[in-house]
């Protein structure tokens, strides 16, 4: 038995050999057909890796540049700018909290920028499920034709004059002509001026208060109290007599309908 067991495998050995002799001169022999499907497989397995990873890294990027998306081309940089201001008016130091006034710049800014959503979705989004468009190209124009028009609505001539001048572009001739990359800049740069000039007219009435306490405090001869532990309270209730949060907000909403 052992021994026919020790036949056995030298019999197993012997055809592994042979058949690994054969194939390797199988492979010395021209093949070109072989070589070329197997080459053709493996490069298309190659590009269906660099295609995933290239849509996986565009998904990654999209993601992390959403917050500055949201930020740069909507609403959202005029409310908060505006928000820091009157906070800093009051003199409340950190109240309202800023998780507070994020989130209601974030609701206001998706109260003012619905319409526009709703073209996007209307005119692109939903054209291209239905498969109304050749290419994603198509659809991602027809996507930025309501920001675009948003932000030129908003855009002061100024400002696009000087982006257009430091990009070294002529004047544009009709609203298509100006470029993204410079509309969204000059967009940005006229939100901050008009959320400073807001930032102005909230600040006067609360240092006039300022003004007062502290003459009245002097007048009194107690110097050594800060005024603006006498003035924050006549402040909060003049803020909150004169209903300040629904004049702000409604002039914050309306000046983005002008």
């Amino acid at each position: 038995m052992n021994r026919m067991s020790a036949k056995g495998v030298c019999l197993i050995l012997a055809v592994v050999f042979f058949c690994g002799m054969g194939g390797a001169f199988a492979q010395e022999r021209p093949n070109p057909l072989g070589v070329d499907l197997l080459e053709g497989a493996r490069r298309a397995v190659d590009q269906e890796n660099i295609s995933t990873s290239l849509v996986i890294v565009f998904l990654i990027t999209i993601l992390s540049l959403a917050p500055a998306i949201l930020v740069m081309t909507t609403s959202f940089t005029r409310i908060i700018v505006v928000f820091g201001f009157l906070r800093q008016a009051l003199g409340t130091q950190q109240t309202p909290p800023n998780q507070v006034l994020i989130g209601l710049a974030l609701f206001l800014t998706f109260f003012i920028m619905t319409p526009t959503y709703q073209r996007v979705n209307d005119e692109a989004l939903q054209p291209y499920l239905r498969g109304e468009f050749q290419n994603q190209n198509q659809a991602l124009t027809a996507a930025m034709k309501p920001i675009r028009e948003f932000m030129l609505r908003q855009a002061k001539p100024k400002d696009l004059k000087t982006f257009m001048q430091m990009a070294k572009l002529g004047r544009p001739n009709t609203p298509d002509d100006v470029p993204t990359h410079v509309l969204i800049p000059a967009f940005v740069l006229s939100e901050l001026t008009t959320a400073f000039y807001i930032g102005f007219v909230i600040y006067i009435p609360f240092l006039i208060i300022d003004m007062v306490v502290a003459s009245t405090l002097m007048a009194m001869g107690m110097m050594m109290l800060p005024p603006i532990f006498v003035s924050l309270p006549f402040k909060i209730v003049m803020f909150v007599l004169a209903d300040g949060w629904n004049l702000l907000i409604g002039s914050l909403v309306r000046s983005f309908q002008s």
